[in-house]
């Protein structure tokens, strides 16, 4: 094994030349305060936080050479599976207006409320590779691929509405740091690491986002039941050449839910293919996921009243201040015919718009504007992925681009230039630049050619303040807890303290909070001295706001229930008088019901009569379920009080807040939370969400509607003793 020196780079071997060992120390050597940040020409940066602008708010400009070589070695980096966004599950559907938008675009999708747009979603994990699981605390993709009669729009979004970073420059890095460690690819897909909280420790922009991401948000109940977001500001530009800015966001008719930690860590055992199932056997019940696009519409004018920067990527805009208007609903109703082909080949890109849609000066869209297209040249191996079928515009496209890797068209005729009079309708062909083709939005530009970021981009703390203002207080314990999680797992103590500065300028109570969980003390001061660092801190209007709480947004549909999943735990001499009407109430109401039995074979009720069994106890855990209803029964009930699996199926139900229903006999697999009985009303008020029915069927109907609910509410996080339950 060859020797290190003292800087632990390989020693140079005798009997080398000159050339070689210098080839051999640049390959061994890794940027230090001393040598800095070079190009791969060697040319070095004195800034790798900034890509050039015409003017600290003005459009990054083609010309930045360092920008394009930094994205494009990051783009290739791996192949064929996405760097970022690799696992993910896609669908088909449609797009409907509610009301024309014509007064704010002239895109022809958003013009006739009697137009159905064709429609491909993508949803995905960011971090992970493809075999990852679905429920790690991440950021979820939501992209939207809009066939429309003018060609494809691609909203390519997030499901949370702020970012890591302000600046395209800054992302190779941000996904350097999250992803596995390079020296020995640990952990996957997971942000619970050294390099992922040195580069956020050392980054304070990354804080509102890092909020969001340590919240019950960075582990939704299912890709169904999360909100999406365009992330970016963009414009919308009507048929006069108007324009407004314009955000754009997706809610879920089913509400916002989240998972519990320790839940989503057992699924991740289970059945890692959670979200990715549950969106499939959705839509193949036919109980087709719907959400509904709404619009934050701000005149340019008024942007700069917001008391943020709009172009910044770390903000959001308060809903309390500029109103989502909801315009039309996305409904997804037919599941790939081939994975490959469609989800693992779908191509989308921030720069696909249309006539009517546009873009702002946001630095970390302009470099995404770049990186799409550079990264499906890697990925599907040309320029001509736009002909794979999955890609391919409803609408005829005519362009002289010829020839390349996997091309598909067959174009006919001698010319394939402009102008041309040899062309296959004869006469003169030239673009002569008229109103009916796509006419980008005139923008002012600054002058000068800077590498800098606006000072309207130093506020890092204000909305992440707000953030955690507006949660219940069992989503701060959830924040808190996280963070500490995450925390604890960073090795190197100097991170650990760097990040817990950094959250006392959110809230103190938060930063003593994590700090307690890791034997540490916060000082803002410290953080404030650092490089990179910025007080600048703005003041909202607002302290709170309800629409940053998930539950605050509960189902819009007509069922309450609709498509959660309900545990049934029976076993032989099942009471079925009081169940049946209770199952009956559920199903009504939208739920899912499934029969769990100590085996998979049919029980024998009280009478005798044999009662259908769905599956057998064993192969499917409390984690894959909404809620658990114990059947009674005398026999049934004392079979089941003989079974740990069975405790540990309620109990790990109700330490993850689900509601509970228990019915006559069923109660004695609650003796642990001394719960025995109906009549102990006392007892039964301590527990919220769970209910204990008598059995029979004179009072079901009372027993169902508590039942329902208490499911309704999602999640008791109120319950005393949920903590001292075994995990």
């Amino acid at each position: 094994m060859a020797r290190k020196d003292a800087a632990g780079a390989k020693a140079p071997r005798a009997g080398i030349s000159p050339k070689q060992q210098q080839m051999q120390a640049f390959v061994a050597t890794e940027p230090t305060a001393a040598t800095g940040l070079t190009t791969n020409q060697g040319l070095r940066l004195s800034d790798n936080h900034n890509s050039l602008k015409a003017g600290a708010r003005g459009p990054t400009l083609l010309e930045d050479f360092i920008l394009r070589e930094k994205i494009t070695h990051f783009d290739h980096e791996r192949i064929p599976e996405r760097v970022v966004h690799a696992r993910g599950a896609g669908a088909h559907g449609y797009f409907q207006l509610y009301r024309s938008m014509a007064t704010y675009t002239r895109a022809a999708f958003l013009q006739d409320p009697e137009q159905r747009t064709p429609v491909f979603v993508r949803f995905s994990t960011v971090a992970g590779s493809r075999g990852s699981a679905d429920t790690v605390r991440d950021v979820r993709g939501f992209a939207v691929k809009f066939y429309t009669p003018e060609g494809n729009y691609d909203l390519v979004g997030n499901n949370m509405p702020v970012f890591f970073v302000q600046d395209a420059m800054k992302f190779p890095d941000l996904i350097h740091a999250v992803k596995p460690e390079p020296h020995h690819e640990m952990p996957q897909a997971a942000s619970a690491h050294d390099t992922f909280w040195d580069f956020a420790s050392l980054m304070p922009e990354t804080t509102h986002m890092l909020m969001w991401a340590m919240s019950d948000r960075g582990i939704p109940r299912s890709y169904r039941m999360m909100e999406g977001f365009g992330v970016h500001t963009f414009r919308l530009v009507n048929a006069g050449g108007d324009a407004v800015f314009v955000k754009f966001h997706w809610k879920p008719r089913l509400g916002v839910h989240g998972l519990a930690w320790d839940e989503a860590q057992k699924i991740a055992g289970t059945d890692p293919d959670f979200h990715r199932r549950d969106l499939w056997e959705a839509i193949e019940r036919g109980e087709f996921p719907e959400w509904e696009l709404g619009l934050q519409i701000i005149d340019e004018g008024k942007a700069d009243q917001l008391g943020f920067d709009i172009l910044d990527p770390t903000k959001l805009v308060p809903e309390e201040m500029v109103p989502v208007q909801r315009i039309g609903k996305l409904v997804l109703d037919r599941n790939p015919d081939n994975f490959f082909a469609e989800t693992e080949q779908v191509a989308f890109h921030p720069g696909h718009i249309v006539p009517g849609i546009d873009f702002s000066n946001d630095p970390l869209l302009q470099g995404r504007l770049f990186s799409y297209t550079d990264t499906q040249l890697s990925r599907l191996g040309g320029p001509n992925f736009h002909e794979i079928p999955i890609n391919r515009s409803v609408c005829p496209f005519h362009n002289f681009q010829r020839d390349g890797m996997h091309r598909m068209a067959v174009h006919r005729g001698r010319a394939a230039y402009e102008p041309n009079t040899l062309g296959q309708a004869g006469g003169e062909f030239r673009v002569d630049g008229g109103p009916q083709g796509f006419q980008e939005f005139q923008a002012a530009t600054g002058t000068p050619r800077i590498r800098q970021r606006s000072p309207s981009f130093d506020d890092h703390f204000s909305q992440a303040a707000l953030f955690w203002h507006s949660q219940g207080p069992a989503e701060k314990e959830h924040i808190v807890a996280a963070f500490r999680f995450e925390l604890g797992k960073v090795e190197h103590p100097e991170v650990r303290q760097r990040m817990v500065d950094n959250l006392a300028h959110v809230d103190a109570m938060l930063a003593r909070k994590v700090a307690s969980g890791l034997g540490l003390t916060p000082d803002p001061r410290a953080a404030a001295g650092r490089a990179g660092f910025r007080e600048a801190r703005g003041k909202l209007p607002i302290e709170e706001s309800a629409a940053l709480r998930m539950a605050s947004q509960p189902p819009s549909g007509s069922h309450p229930l609709a498509t959660r999943k309900v545990a049934v735990l029976v076993a032989d001499g099942v009471e079925v008088q009081g169940l049946r009407p209770v199952l009956q109430a559920l199903q009504d109401a939208g739920a899912h019901c499934l029969v769990l039995a100590p085996q998979l074979s049919p029980v024998a009720t009280e009478g005798g009569r044999q009662f259908a069994v769905d599956h057998a106890l064993a192969t499917m855990p409390s984690v894959l379920f909404d809620a658990v209803l114990v059947a009674g029964g005398e026999r049934a009930a004392q079979a089941l009080d003989t079974l740990g699996s069975a405790h540990h199926f309620v109990l790990q139900a109700y330490k993850h807040g689900k509601a509970v229903c228990v019915l006559g006999q069923g109660a004695a697999l609650l003796r642990w939370l001394g719960l025995a009985a109906q009549s102990d009303a006392q007892a039964l008020a301590r527990h919220p969400g769970v209910v204990v029915g008598p059995g029979g069927a004179e009072r079901a109907p009372e027993t169902a509607k508590a039942f329902i609910e208490a499911i309704g509410r999602h999640r008791h996080w109120d319950r005393p003793l949920a903590e001292s339950v075994p995990g």
